[in-house]
């Protein structure tokens, strides 16, 4: 089938006639020049001013000083979206220190701001993007938390640490008597991927002293440890059931049991993110394609990669390293980043691309199929400070300050 004949079948909901998307499609369909690898320092330099760029086009709305969930081909920029907001405080503060970038501060702090605005009497934040009647998600309070931790740990904020407290405690009475969260979850069936949220609820805990926190969060991670299989696979860690999850939601996985392993002082759950890391680093092409998907038994399910993913998995490699949990691992991680970077888009002169990371390489992928997320390009800036510095990016609530 030639180019036109392609872009004819795509949905109409794409808009595949406008110029930028026809671009985009056709970059990847007759294979785009591959981008040229840089230093860290440039790639980073530029997923930040584009995360900049992705909360300042909020300027004026509503919801002014959260950042844009993102620019997509069905509806260009959109709103801002509390989730990834919250996790994205971290981003901007840590690029401040290692950028030596001060005037992102502010920009943490306006998300922060725009944050506590919208969080509810009860301690909940909205889900979706905040709009009236859009109900709180575990996932999403969990991402939100991370934020409201970092502003009290590392900008001294206490309306911040009053916040996490409150969105700790909700999140810890929506938990059933087993650990598992079955309220308030997306697409209404429980995750295992919730453990990144369960890390934020220990992160709370920790700086809190709230011993209550810290016992509700062993027993979500106590919940999930039971999904997993004896080859490392987690049961019920897709977005739907019976599907093939992403890339993304086994990161997240890894990523929480990794970090409640460490603040929880449990190695049993550091075991359980390292034996899914290592099936998935055995999945990884020599150029630092990671499948976009897998099926039961790590079994490759797509034929794409899942940028955000690709970054996720990078930082989950080099917190194990860290951990002390294989030096061969950063191998993995670096391997990623560069491959992540090839697809880095630095040269554009189009700023909604500029330094914009893409949900799929390529672009149809089925992860935020033609979307370029903010959440990849906080990942990605993630990773390269990560790597850069060596430390836990953000640092551990009870190291941070």
């Amino acid at each position: 089938m030639n180019l036109v004949a392609r872009i004819a079948t795509l949905p109409f909901r794409y808009k595949p006639w406008r110029a930028r998307h026809a671009r985009l499609i056709a970059g990847d369909l007759i294979g785009r020049p591959v981008q040229v690898e840089r230093t860290h320092l440039e790639h980073l330099h530029a997923a930040i001013a584009w995360l900049a760029r992705a909360q300042d086009v909020r300027n004026g709305a509503p919801d002014a000083g959260g950042v844009s969930a993102g620019w997509s081909f069905e509806d260009g920029w959109l709103p801002s979206y509390p989730e990834t907001s919250g996790y994205i405080v971290e981003t901007f503060v840590a690029a401040a220190k290692i950028l030596k970038r001060p005037e992102l501060v502010p920009r943490a702090n306006r998300i922060l701001d725009w944050e506590l605005s919208i969080q509810q009497a009860d301690g909940a934040f909205p889900g979706h993007f905040g709009e009236p009647g859009s109900h709180p998600v575990i996932f999403n309070q969990g991402q939100i938390l991370h934020g409201m931790v970092a502003g009290w740990t590392q900008l001294k904020r206490a309306d911040c640490l009053e916040a996490a407290v409150r969105g700790a405690r909700w999140l810890a009475a929506q938990q059933d008597e087993d650990g598992c969260w079955r309220r308030h979850e997306h697409n209404g069936i429980p995750h295992t991927y919730n453990v990144r949220a369960t890390w934020a609820l220990a992160a709370v805990g920790v700086v809190s002293g709230e011993r209550g926190l810290l016992d509700a969060a062993r027993r979500n991670v106590e919940w999930a440890a039971a999904q997993q299989s004896a080859d490392g696979w987690f049961e019920n860690n897709a977005f739907l059931a019976g599907r093939a999850p992403f890339t993304h939601t086994i990161a997240y996985a890894i990523r929480g049991f990794t970090e409640c392993g460490v603040l929880l002082g449990e190695p049993r759950y550091l075991d359980i993110a390292e034996k899914a890391a290592r099936a998935v680093a055995q999945s990884q092409r020599a150029d630092g394609f990671i499948s976009g998907a897998f099926g039961q038994g790590w079994r490759i399910a797509a034929g794409y990669a899942c940028l955000t993913g690709c970054a996720q998995m990078a930082l989950d490699w080099m917190r194990l390293a860290q951990e002390g949990r294989g030096r061969e691992l950063r191998d993995n991680a670096r391997n990623a980043i560069g491959y992540v970077k090839r697809n880095h888009r630095l040269d554009e002169r189009d700023p909604v691309l500029r330094g914009a990371v893409a949900g799929s390489a390529p672009i149809w992928g089925r992860y935020s199929m033609f979307e370029f997320p903010n959440w990849a390009a906080k990942f990605f800036a993630d990773a390269l400070m990560m790597d850069l510095i060596d430390a836990p990016v953000p640092p551990l609530a009870r190291d941070a300050g």
